[in-house]
């Protein structure tokens, strides 16, 4: 089950990437910028929230529910499995469990994270080597996305997914998105 949040349910901000042209393809992607996620990722990422605004971040959220479409139209322009699940092998994304985000501070400054989201290089790695502060807010962001609960993806810093995603069924619907 899939449950929409945006900047009404939550206190988050909305920058779905792939409803814009900014993002890796240079194209778009969704027809409509919606955020679902599934109920069981959504406990997770509530728990983070939290987590976050104790720290006196916000979350930023870049793509979380991906329909198996947008998942094709992706691995065509990059198929390149250390960055773009193969659709045949299903992605997290289409299952409802991941998110991709990244923090903004209460000055309401993105944090520099080294790249910017889905950069497909190996600085775009967690344990790549990068400045101290880059490091700091990237280890800002695991602490908190592990602490709730989330596993994450070592090529990817703005990714975070639930455990044993194979558990979880591939959603054909695209609710709406595409």
């Amino acid at each position: 089950m899939l449950i929409e949040i945006n900047e009404s349910t939550h206190p988050i901000i909305m920058d779905i990437r792939y409803a814009t042209t900014n993002n890796f393809t240079g194209q778009v992607i969704y027809k409509k910028p919606l955020c679902l996620i599934h109920k069981d990722a959504l406990v997770l990422f509530e728990k983070a929230i939290v987590l976050a605004t104790n720290q006196g971040y916000t979350f930023k959220v870049f793509d979380a529910f991906r329909p198996q479409a947008a998942q094709e139209a992706l691995w065509n322009i990059c198929p390149n499995d250390m960055y773009i699940m193969p659709p045949t092998k299903g992605s997290v994304h289409t299952r409802g469990i991941a998110i991709d985000l990244t923090l903004i501070d209460a000055n309401g400054v993105e944090l520099d994270m080294g790249t910017p989201f889905d950069d497909f290089t190996e600085q775009s790695h967690h344990g790549a080597s990068l400045p101290a502060i880059i490091e700091q807010n990237r280890y800002m962001l695991l602490g908190i996305m592990t602490t709730a609960g989330f596993d994450f993806y070592r090529n990817e810093w703005w990714h975070y997914q639930m455990f044993n995603p194979r558990i979880y069924e591939l959603i054909q619907d695209d609710h709406g998105i595409m």
